[in-house]
């Protein structure tokens, strides 16, 4: 169906919606006629691209420039790419890729799920817990991402059902402790880096590398740069040592600046969908 007529026009510059919605950090996007219907929290949003137009309902422009992160300077960050050829070549095949702003529960909760799976894998499970546990959205097709409280009423072995296999476990402990105010999410965003990360890996389930997934997709923190095994096997190249994934995560900081987790969501998905490394 194309939704044209009941849209308003934004002009955007250095912004590939497909890119952006495909590149691992959202899981449940859906494709609608020419364009996608994606959920912030419980809100429905309906985005299309042609060009350097963006389409969205009338009365979201503001949802769509902020989810869609519109103000991130993305011309700047540009200018602090490496001149490596991966580097170049994973900016010219990325470029407008958009670090989006996500609901903070609903994107620890998916990178809960997430180790030892892949983009697809992570896809099916965050659908399903949305079909079983979220709440219906009118017109959207899928469901909204269930809340703690929801999830907290759930058994591990409801959640193993979901797909979720060890990660059930983690999943319904760090639920319990967010619908119980014994951890409190909208704090961190007063907090350092550091201590923001040093509370988040308290939790169940998250270790360094899905604390810092947080950080960089839920709290803006766009220094911060994930590390999994196909980010590290990129930064092993570029490093040319051995190195511990501290010292991979320490090294990007060193080399890319303020703009890291940036870079390195461009080296990620460059290097997941060319299946390619650094020379």
């Amino acid at each position: 169906m194309n939704r044209r007529e009941n849209l308003v026009q934004l002009r955007v510059a250095e912004f590939d919606l497909r890119r952006t919605l495909e590149s691992g950090q959202v899981f449940h996007a859906m494709p609608e006629g020419n364009g996608w219907q994606i959920l912030v929290d419980r809100t429905l949003l309906y985005a299309e691209q042609a060009g350097r137009a963006l389409y969205v309902c009338a009365g979201q422009e503001n949802l769509a420039r902020h989810y869609f992160a519109l103000d991130h300077p993305l011309k700047s960050i540009y200018a602090k790419f490496p001149s490596d050829p991966f580097s170049r070549s994973a900016l010219s095949t990325c470029r407008g890729l958009r670090i989006l702003r996500q609901p903070t529960w609903e994107c620890l909760a998916t990178f809960i799920v997430s180790p030892m799976k892949q983009v697809c894998h992570i896809r099916q499970i965050s659908l399903e817990l949305r079909r079983r546990y979220g709440e219906p959205v009118s017109g959207s097709q899928a469901n909204a991402f269930p809340s703690p409280a929801r999830l907290a009423e759930t058994t591990e072995g409801e959640l193993r059902d979901c797909k979720l296999g060890f990660r059930a476990k983690n999943l319904l402990a760090s639920a319990v402790a967010i619908a119980s105010a014994a951890f409190d999410l909208n704090a961190l965003a007063c907090e350092t880096t550091a201590i923001a990360r040093e509370r988040l890996c308290s939790l169940p389930g998250v270790g360094r590398k899905v604390a810092n997934c947080v950080l960089l997709f839920g709290y803006e923190r766009l220094d911060v740069v994930p590390v999994d095994i196909w980010i590290a096997r990129v930064l092993h190249a570029m490093h040319k040592h051995s190195a511990s994934l501290i010292e991979l995560e320490e090294f990007s900081n060193r080399q890319f600046g303020r703009y890291a987790g940036y870079i390195q969501q461009y080296l990620f998905h460059h290097a997941r969908m060319s299946k390619t490394l650094p020379a």
